[in-house]
């Protein structure tokens, strides 16, 4: 996870490659990872061909989505 830019759009960096679907695979196993959530509740709702993607997530509310995506500043 690259951020959460001033646009609240969170960015991720991935190193698959946009071939044949690639990374967007890649994108929707490491979401699933990290939120704790079968592959089957994340979706790619728009922009499969894009660097920009809109991604539909179920189970969880936006908050815990971020919460469980953006690092903890606690040490």
């Amino acid at each position: 996870v690259a951020g959460l830019g001033p646009d609240g759009v969170l960015r991720v960096r991935l190193a698959a490659p946009p071939v044949e679907g690639r990374a967007n695979e890649a994108l929707v196993r490491f979401l699933a990872a990290r939120l704790r959530l079968p592959k089957r509740q994340i979706q790619i709702v728009s922009g499969e061909t894009s660097r920009t993607k809109v991604v539909s997530i179920e189970g969880l509310t936006p908050a815990e989505v971020t919460a469980r995506l953006t690092p903890s500043r606690t040490n």
